[in-house]
């Protein structure tokens, strides 16, 4: 073996990896878009968050951002399988070692522990001295396409992975547990980025309102900069009272309106 073997083999594993997550990436978010913005749009534009559409600038430049954090979060999915291999996390391949009912449970712990890693590291990345260098990038969209969801500095694709290993190294999953969080955690950040509102207006008024997050609390994220830091939930935002006040108001305003709405209002996207 010679010496640059090993970096030679770690260098095609990250490409391996980088492919598989930009072929996943680019499925999920190019799902979203076909549906929401092409197959879709005027059937379902009036649940549009913002009644007009990024331009087409904006998409690339989000598109170009997503795929340098594929590439960070590549480097990071190896390291971590290799620390798996090591014996350095809990990540389990026996299905007997622990009980079904684990599996299931390690997938939600994994979810919460998401989202409060999430919120925390968000709202620090929001302060003045901090923003330009981790945030900067992703609030450069100030009204969000699917594209937008790995649309990051390095810098913070940095610490939006670093959560993957923690969770390996904090509990025992199954690599199956792990995938469906995955997948779990994709389809959200993609949903969230769409600019659609998806859930049913009465979800506000119901117990599911004050705990899940929502597309058009992203979107005013997007557009007012501060405030509405969670990720999957709306529960540390309503703990902390980083909610926007008109939140829910805007909510109901944009799934109580009629199919023409914004008729005259959406532009074509600019290229």
């Amino acid at each position: 073996m010679s010496d640059l073997e090993p970096i030679l083999n770690f260098l095609k594993s990250v490409g391996n990896t980088a492919f598989f997550l930009a072929t996943r990436y680019g499925l999920f978010a190019g799902i979203a878009w076909l549906l929401a913005y092409v197959l879709f749009y005027r059937r379902w534009k009036h649940r549009k968050v913002v009644q007009k559409l990024p331009p087409g600038s904006e998409i690339r430049r989000e598109m170009f951002f997503s795929g340098i954090s594929v590439l960070i979060f590549a480097v990071v999915g190896v390291v971590t399988v290799i620390a798996a291999k090591q014996g350095w996390t809990q990540m389990y391949t026996r299905m007997g070692k622990y009980p079904m009912w684990w599996f299931w449970l390690s997938i939600l712990c994994a979810i919460v522990i998401h989202d409060t890693w999430f919120y925390w590291t968000h709202r620090l990345m929001h302060h003045k001295k901090l923003f330009r260098f981790f945030h900067r990038t992703h609030h450069l969209s100030h009204n969000p396409s699917p594209w937008a969801a790995y649309s990051f500095d390095p810098a913070e694709a940095v610490i939006q992975a670093a959560i993957f290993p923690l969770v390996l190294f904090i509990m025992p999953m199954h690599p199956g547990a792990f995938a469906i969080f995955m997948v779990w955690q994709i389809t959200f950040n993609v949903i969230g980025h769409t600019g659609f509102e998806i859930y049913p207006k009465w979800m506000m008024d119901s117990w599911l309102g004050k705990i899940l997050n929502t597309p058009t609390n992203h979107a005013m994220h997007h557009e007012k900069l501060r405030g509405n830091y969670g990720l999957y939930f709306n529960v540390w935002d309503r703990v902390m009272k980083t909610n926007h006040a008109d939140y829910e108001k805007r909510f109901r305003e944009v799934t109580t309106r009629g199919r023409d709405a914004g008729e005259h209002r959406t532009s074509k996207v600019q290229h």
